[in-house]
């Protein structure tokens, strides 16, 4: 491999003066684009964020000039160590993202390398047609990223691969030229071979190349066996070599056919032109098969060949157990009997559901014939996409595996013929238990490549040593079948160290020769496919280092300490996708569209430093506090993000260690104890509300408190709802559904109390008796600003009270989402170990108004005749942490029990104000963005007539403030809509 210079802020300068793009040094991008989803960590020389074709060229210009690496990025999520290395990364997906033409009578479009491929599909739907290959990273993968790796997908089995679908590439090469590259007639090929220059070259090098027979029968019989759908080790000479001039009955010669899967390594694409189908009305249903055992499902998918169905998928039981760790999958689950050893997933698609029922009853039939299976759902409709959700989520689900041992990505992209699986699989089963190694099976069964991970620790010098190990046997295995070492994630720096094995020497010099050609400088993207490093070269966790023992506040022993909380992100980057996918991870990226503003990226910073610091605080590194600064805490990521990385703890976690080091500013502590002011301000509300309201006063207040003077400062009621409370003399004596108890949370108890007093006399007017038990305020300001210490007094408190008096008969319901929820989220991991147990126990029973009501709804307590018949429209916006911790369904359904509401779900994230977030100063223009993505024009868009609901006392300000449109509590709108009113 080449010796490549380190490179100044002085060198530097130079590239900026023709540079149109962003550069950045600052040590937290460098780490940041340290690692993807691999198991490599390699920090760049600087990130560069091009903005068109002439910084592309001037790039590559400087990097050949200083000899230094040039790395082609999009989302990072590749799998083999792709992206990462030394010299200078080039991230695309933030300028580089437009689509440029789209012909729909040709059936073509041209886009830049990075427009996401879901959302492509969304521009493309209108019009009938859409890109065909797929990831299980769709919704936030390029298109650029799919080029580079030949991305294939789950129905490969009818699409093929990208490579399948490329038409027309437009880079510039390793010299500097800009090229076309496309389909060629044989004359065209060869006045492209009497071309001056590397253009020339490239032509002249495979023509000559295949004028050896040698050459071309080393080609033929070692490559991967031509059945092979999903094919991608190594440059694609075989594939060329069936273009014409060099097989008669071939397709006419195309170099993109080369560039397809190979890594960044051979040119910077600027351009993309690829084909488009049309979209088939076709009705769909999956086939979930529940086999015993592996074999069953090896066997099975044979069986399910002959009925020609889109994909057939497998996942194995070790996935499955992990998925009911993640929120969000353990509600996808809901088609599965018992845990299967193996689940296929078998994708049928036909003219009618008639002939899909066929089909099924089939498959069925001959499954039991061969004793495979027990279990045969056949699921249509919206929940199928419930379970594609479940399969895509396994790569990041198997973060969530306990301890420094995790399925690791080596095995895992390997792909043989179908008929040949079962014998493949058998020997590397043999392999494995040969080294007493687990293994988890997944992925793309019906075109012969699963994805399997042995079970490996990564940070043991014997881990290491057998992850080389399992590579190179599995090399080996691979060759016997004369399979592909890559399927569809690349060879990267993870496999290409074995590629000669595979392929055979003689083949591996013409890849060399190839290299030489289009990249004679060996600038872009060196040690992939060629002239790599030791595969074991540059992991991302150090060998037998000892784990440093972290005191922390939280509880994190589920995660076996904050580090490896941390260390669950594995960089498959869901936390990129952007508000068109829908979901609310991650709000701040999907405005800033800044690495730094992911998930991932706090995760990382926060494992960088949490691992490498050598201070006696690892917490005390300004890098952490700035890359956490737009976090808002919604708790998306919880549930959202496969690996369950909750980065609204890390980060509170995060705060109190800073906190402890650099003390408290005058503000937090104001805003953490806001509760308590307005304790205070009860005893003179009218002049507590003048202060606020008033526009000199409020403005002092504002600028103490460091709000945005655009805010207006929520005001407090009459009275609160305690006293309100205790004021009543309530005539009604018979409570037949039994008695509730009401957390009077600090914000109805203060300020909206209204929203309170609904929720009592509803809950009266349906047969139960309210109690507002003695208990402090839920701690939720305090956990949102950091200040975990004195949340976790108010945590201990309220379980130690509340405990004895709440059970499944009798539970403790609540108004405000945040509050209530901190009782299921974070009290558990608060209390310490003592109560832990008393408040798990107890969190059961810790129910969201609308959770109580439908439960109730669904023992027949509450029935619809309850309610007004009149017709109304409402549109519900869900809390961050309702939809993150439970689920915004009940709310939904609740406000539909009258029979003739109906709720339609705003598919809005976050809404911007998170706590307060969006008060604050610094903030507030962000908090109008976030809000703007989705919420904001929604509700604008809302008519006058139809009831706007969001639960959230924090969400109806900020939809107050931003469109003047009034939200409603959930409670509000059931109460009011109730036949018998006082």
């Amino acid at each position: 491999m080449s010796t490549f210079r380190a490179i100044s802020d002085a060198d530097l300068e130079k590239l900026r003066a023709e540079f149109k793009g962003e550069i950045r040094t600052d040590r937290s991008i460098l780490l940041m684009y340290a690692t993807d989803a691999s198991v490599y960590r390699e920090i760049p020389s600087a990130v560069v964020y091009p903005k068109d074709m002439p910084d592309v060229r001037a790039l590559i210009s400087f990097a050949v000039k200083m000899q230094v690496p040039l790395i082609p990025r999009a989302t990072g999520t590749s799998l083999a160590g792709q992206v990462v290395g030394k010299g200078i990364v080039a991230d695309v997906t933030r300028h580089m993202n437009k689509v440029l033409e789209i012909n729909t009578k040709e059936r073509w479009v041209r886009v830049e390398p990075g427009v996401v491929l879901d959302e492509l599909n969304q521009i493309l739907e209108p019009k009938g047609l859409f890109f065909a290959p797929e990831t299980s990273t769709s919704n936030r993968c390029t298109i650029g990223g799919m080029v580079g790796n030949n991305a294939c997908g789950a129905h490969s089995l009818v699409y093929g691969s990208t490579r399948d679908h490329l038409l027309e590439v437009k880079a510039v090469l390793g010299g500097g030229r800009e090229v076309l590259f496309k389909a060629l007639n044989e004359n065209e090929f060869q006045e492209k071979c009497k071309l001056e220059g590397q253009e020339g070259n490239l032509y002249r090098t495979v023509r000559e190349l295949f004028s050896d027979e040698a050459a071309k029968k080393n080609i033929r019989n070692q490559f991967p066996h031509p059945e092979i759908k999903r094919r991608n080790t190594s440059y694609a000479l075989d594939l060329l070599l069936d273009c014409k001039p060099f097989s008669d009955t071939g397709t006419p010669f195309n170099f993109c056919k080369l560039i397809a899967g190979s890594e960044g390594t051979l040119c910077f694409m600027t351009e993309l032109k690829l084909n488009l189908l049309p979209i088939e009305p076709k009705e769909k249903a999956l086939l979930c098969v529940h086999c015993n055992s592996l074999d069953e499902a090896f066997r099975g998918n044979l069986i399910a060949l002959k009925q020609h169905p889109v994909a057939i998928e497998l996942m194995d039981d070790v996935i499955l157990k992990l998925s009911e760790l993640n929120l969000t999958q353990r509600k996808n689950r809901f088609f599965l009997q018992g845990l299967p050893k193996a689940l296929l997933i078998i994708e049928l698609a036909e003219d009618s559901r008639d002939e899909i029922e066929r089909k099924a009853k089939i498959i069925e039939a001959d499954f039991r014939e061969a004793g495979c299976g027990y279990h045969f759902p056949l699921v249509f409709g919206p929940d199928t996409q419930k379970i594609w959700a479940l399969r895509r989520a396994g790569l990041g689900i198997l973060a969530n595996m306990k301890g420094d041992a995790k399925p690791v990505s080596v095995i895992e992209d390997t792909s043989v013929r179908p008929q040949d699986l079962a014998a493949y699989l058998k020997d590397i089963q043999e392999m494995l238990q040969g080294l007493g190694l687990q293994c988890v099976y997944h992925a793309h069964i019906a075109t012969g490549e699963l994805h399997l991970r042995p079970v490996l620790n990564l940070k043991t010098t014997e881990g290491v040593a057998l992850f080389r190990q399992v590579a190179e046997a599995t090399a080996n295995i691979v060759k016997k079948y004369r399979g592909s070492l890559s399927g569809e994630h690349g060879d990267g720096r993870l496999r290409a160290e074995f590629i000669p094995l595979v392929i055979g020497n003689e083949n591996y010099e013409l890849l060399k020769k190839i290299k030489k050609a289009w990249d004679p400088a060996n600038i872009l993207n060196p040690g992939k496919i060629v002239l790599p490093q030791e595969m074991t070269a540059h992991l991302r966790q150090k060998t037998d280092q000892t784990i440093r023992k972290i005191e922390t506040v939280f509880d994190f022993s589920d995660s076996e300490g904050i580090l490896r909380a941390a260390e669950q992100c594995n960089g498959v980057g869901d936390c990129r996708k952007s508000h068109l996918m829908g979901g609310t991870m991650c709000p701040s990226y999907m405005v800033s569209k800044n690495e730094s503003d992911t998930t991932r990226a706090r995760a990382n910073i926060l494992r960088e430093f949490l691992t490498h610091s050598t201070k006696n605080d690892p917490f005390d590194h300004r890098e952490i506090q700035e890359v956490m600064e737009l976090c808002i805490s919604c708790k998306a990521c919880k549930s959202e993000c496969p690996s369950s990385v909750d980065m609204a703890r890390l980060k509170a976690e995060f705060q109190q260690h800073w906190y402890d080091k650099h003390g408290i500013k005058l503000k937090t502590r104001l805003v953490a104890n806001f509760a308590r002011i307005n304790e205070m301000g009860t005893y003179m509300p009218i002049l507590y509300n003048i202060l606020l309201s008033n526009r000199l006063t409020s403005g002092i207040c504002k600028k103490i408190l460091g709000f945005a003077p655009q805010r207006s400062l929520p005001e407090l009621a009459n009275e609160t709802l305690r006293s309100w409370f205790e004021r009543q003399t309530f005539t009604q004596r018979a409570f037949p559904n039994g008695k509730v108890y009401l957390f009077a949370d600090e914000f109805t108890n203060y300020n909206d109390v209204g929203v309170g007093i609904k929720a009592i006399k509803l809950l009266h007017r349906l047969g139960y008796e309210v109690v507002i038990p003695q208990h402090n305020q839920s701690g939720r300001v305090f956990i949102s600003k950091g200040l975990i210490r004195k949340a976790q007094k108010f945590a201990i408190e309220n379980v130690n009270v509340l405990s004895k008096l709440i059970s499944e008969r009798t539970p403790l319901i609540g108004i405000e989402p945040s509050a209530i929820l901190t009782f299921r989220d974070e009290y558990p991991d608060l209390v310490g170990v003592e109560l832990k147990g008393i408040a798990q126990k107890m969190a059961v029973h810790c129910l969201q108004f609308d959770e109580f009501i439908m439960r109730e709804a669904a023992k027949g307590n509450i029935i619809s005749d309850q309610f007004t018949n009149r017709k109304q429209l409402i549109r519900l916006h869900g809390h961050c942490h309702q939809k993150a911790i439970s689920t915004s369904g009940p709310a939904k359904e609740m406000l539909s029990l009258p029979l003739n509401y109906t709720v339609d779900e705003i598919k809005s994230g976050c809404c911007g104000m998170a706590g307060t977030f969006g008060y604050e100063k610094e903030h507030y223009e962000f908090s109008q963005k976030i809000g703007e993505l989705v919420l904001f024009p929604e509700v604008r868009n809302t008519p006058s007539e139809t009831l706007i609901a969001a639960p959230g006392t924090s969400c109806r300000q900020q939809i107050f403030d931003a469109t003047g449109k009034r939200a409603l509590h959930p409670i509000e709108v059931l109460h009011d809509a109730m036949d018998w009113m006082e």
